[in-house]
C-alpha cells in the first residue's frame, strides 16, 4: 500500500520535474536568441558606422592627396616640381596654385630619375640598340606613358649609356693548373 501511495506523486514529480526543465530550457533558449538577436543588430550597425567614418576620412585624405580628387571651387591647380627635402632624391614637397589659393603636397623624387626628362614624365622604352663602336655608346627612346601633376613631358625621348667593356675569355686550356714545383 505504501508503493501505491507513493507511486502516482512520485511519477507525477518526475513530470513536473522533466516538465519544468522544459520549461526552463524553453525558455533560456528564447532569451539567449533574444540576446543573439540583438547582438547581431548591434554588430551591423557598428560596421556600417565605420563604413561611414572610413567614407569621411578618405574624402578627407583626397583633399590632401592627389590633386585631380580635390573637393574645391579651384578647377585647374597648377603644381610644380617636387622639390626632395634632402638631396638631389627621395621624399619632397610640390606646391600646388589655383587663383589666390596654395597648398603642399608631399611627394618622392625616384634615385635613379633622368633630370633631364623630369620625375614626373613617365616612359615606356624599347631595348637597348647594339652598341656603335665609333660612339662607345648604347641608345634607347621611349614614348611618353603619363605626365603627372600636368606635367610638360616631351613625347619620345632617347637615352644612351656606355657601352660595357669588353671582357677578356679565359682559355679553357688554362684551367686547372696549379704551382709547379
Amino acid at each position: 500500500m505504501s508503493r501505491r501511495g507513493r507511486g502516482p506523486s512520485e511519477q507525477k514529480r518526475k513530470w513536473l520535474g522533466a516538465r519544468s526543465s522544459f520549461v526552463r530550457n524553453t525558455i533560456y533558449s528564447t532569451i539567449m536568441r533574444g540576446v543573439f538577436s540583438v547582438m547581431v543588430v548591434v554588430m551591423v550597425a557598428l560596421m556600417m558606422g565605420t563604413a561611414e567614418a572610413g567614407r569621411g576620412k578618405k574624402g578627407e585624405r583626397a583633399e590632401r592627396g592627389k590633386g585631380a580628387k580635390v573637393t574645391s571651387d579651384c578647377a585647374e591647380w597648377r603644381y610644380g616640381n617636387c622639390v626632395p627635402n634632402n638631396g638631389d632624391c627621395g621624399l619632397g614637397v610640390r606646391e600646388g596654385t589655383c587663383n589666390d589659393q596654395t597648398k603642399k603636397l608631399k611627394c618622392k623624387v625616384p634615385c635613379n630619375w633622368k633630370k633631364e626628362f623630369g620625375a614626373d614624365c613617365k616612359y615606356k622604352f624599347g631595348n637597348w640598340g647594339e652598341c656603335d663602336t665609333t660612339t662607345g655608346m648604347k641608345n634607347r627612346s621611349g614614348t611618353l606613358k603619363k605626365a603627372l601633376y600636368n606635367a610638360e613631358c616631351q613625347q619620345t625621348i632617347k637615352v644612351s649609356k656606355p657601352c660595357p667593356p669588353k671582357t677578356k675569355t679565359k682559355s679553357k686550356g688554362k684551367k686547372g693548373k696549379g704551382k709547379e714545383n
